[in-house]
């Protein structure tokens, strides 16, 4: 059996994510790397506590076959772009790096639609710039998911969100699949089972192809 390596585990996707894994017979040890409480307890989980700035000190504790990326802000949270770099930039390359190098095979990342390292768009083009430093590191398997709008059980509320999400239930048949809102236990759903394909090479997916899960 395996052991999976999970950093975000009490956001939106991650939480979610983080049951499927206990709940799945191939990991026998589920690494949460987390700065807060979990939302569930588990025989199978292991706490690594860090805020993300402490990961070379970490680095003998961040041993497993496959690791789940869900680490993410907002730009309205992290205050500056430069604290939304050091969350969405940064912490997920540096685990990359030393999870690489303690032998990990696989590395799933959860970027966001419209990710483009030459974007004018602040957000979009550190999710681009995270997905290629990540490509370089040289996973034997490397799965990136760009979701859309995502719907589910948010413990903040987010300006704008709430209009949006009633929109694409109105007029979401309107809207091209790449666009369409999903909900984020389908993202979950669909991270666990590309890991458990053990596939070779890079992958990108996006909502379309995620909202069969």
């Amino acid at each position: 059996m395996k052991v999976a390596l999970l950093a975000g585990g009490t956001g939106l996707i991650g939480s979610q994510l983080l049951q499927l894994l206990v709940n799945d017979d191939s990991y026998e040890t589920v690494k949460c790397l987390t700065r807060n409480t979990l939302p569930i307890s588990h025989s199978k989980i292991e706490i690594i506590k860090s805020d993300g700035s402490n990961l070379n000190e970490l680095a003998s504790a961040l041993k497993a076959n496959d690791v789940f990326c869900c680490l993410g802000t907002t730009i309205k949270n992290a205050k500056t772009q430069e604290a939304f770099r050091k969350i969405d930039f940064e912490y997920p390359l540096h685990l990359a790096n030393i999870s690489k190098a303690n032998g990990a095979s696989q590395f799933l990342l959860i970027s966001a639609l419209g990710a483009d390292p030459n974007s004018s768009v602040f957000y979009n083009k550190v999710k681009g710039e995270v997905e290629g430093a990540i490509a370089s590191v040289g996973f034997e398997s490397y799965h990136i998911f760009r979701p859309s709008l995502l719907l589910g059980p948010r413990s903040e509320k987010r300006s704008g969100e709430w209009a949006a999400k009633v929109f694409f239930k109105l007029f979401g048949f309107l809207i091209p699949g790449k666009y369409k809102a999903i909900d984020s236990a389908k993202v979950a759903r669909a991270m666990l089972a590309m890991a458990r394909k053990n596939g070779r090479g890079i992958f990108v997916y996006e909502s379309k192809s995620m909202q069969q899960f």
